[in-house]
């Protein structure tokens, strides 16, 4: 395990794979950390590097109090890509980690050649939903919400199976204020103006049973980026790189390969 200090926060990440590699960089949502990414790691071809991160208030970084802005959040990950010295990455981001996504492509075209923005939008919910969502945190912890946000997060099929257990676990372990803090930058962005702008390689993942970012608005995001690939993952929720890993995997590196973005074979 790797961390940064970066001053107002300590990022704790994972940087693996040759360090002259194509750079891959995956950003977790709301309420997980980076080893929400776990599943398709085995799936990844060779001659990658591979970077994830648990973004302030998740996973094993620090806990700066709330409210968070989504330029913080940006900011964060523009620090750590620096530090580590990447350039021209592939960045993968989902919910959360897919706005952080557009906001660093549209502000650091050098850090980043390529976006894949997993079941997310240019503005998700509305702030009066997110400020509700604050006080219940705030109020009442993340347990009191577990049940509600397995319930968008996975299909049915999913939830009513073992494999849930660990994830509404680690939502009710999330540091509250990070939550908090997290949802207010959310609550507080709407990048449709820039991301209309960008003009870079896309592919933009959808989840059939997605009960937070309908594939409808996922799909609304892929018509703002001329050229962006959509692909929807049926059976799949919010989060299909847990539930389809394979498939997202798939998806994931035909991507690569088709904008020539693949190290060198083994």
């Amino acid at each position: 395990m790797d961390s940064l200090d970066l001053g107002d926060v300590v990022l704790h990440y994972a940087d693996t794979g040759p360090r002259d590699a194509p750079a891959v960089v995956f950003a977790n949502s709301l309420g997980t950390d980076f080893r929400l990414w776990d599943a398709i790691l085995p799936h990844l071809p060779a001659g990658l590097r591979v970077i994830r991160y648990d973004k302030r208030g998740h996973g094993l970084s620090t806990c700066p109090p709330a409210p968070y802005t989504m330029g913080a959040l940006i900011h964060d990950a523009e620090r750590l890509l620096d530090a580590l010295g990447v350039r021209d990455c592939v960045f993968v981001g989902l919910s959360i980690g897919g706005m952080i996504a557009q906001g660093l492509a549209a502000k650091r075209l050098d850090l980043v050649r390529a976006v894949v923005l997993s079941n997310t939008a240019p503005k998700i919910g509305t702030r009066a939903m997110w400020e509700e969502r604050i006080a219940m945190v705030e109020s009442q912890g993340l347990s009191a919400m577990s049940d509600t946000i397995m319930t968008r997060w996975f299909s049915k099929e999913f939830r009513e199976s073992p494999k849930v257990a660990p994830w509404k676990r680690m939502v009710e372990t999330t540091p509250p204020a990070g939550y908090a803090g997290c949802s207010a930058a959310i609550a507080g962005s709407d990048f449709y103006a820039s991301t209309a702008k960008l003009r870079l390689p896309a592919l933009v993942i959808a989840g059939s049973e997605d009960g937070s970012t309908p594939p409808d608005l996922v799909q609304e995001l892929a018509g703002l980026i001329p050229g962006a690939h959509y692909a929807l993952i049926r059976g799949a929720g919010h989060l299909p790189c847990v539930e389809k890993p394979a498939e997202f995997a798939l998806h994931l590196n035909d991507f690569l390969r088709a904008i020539g973005h693949l190290g060198a074979k083994p």
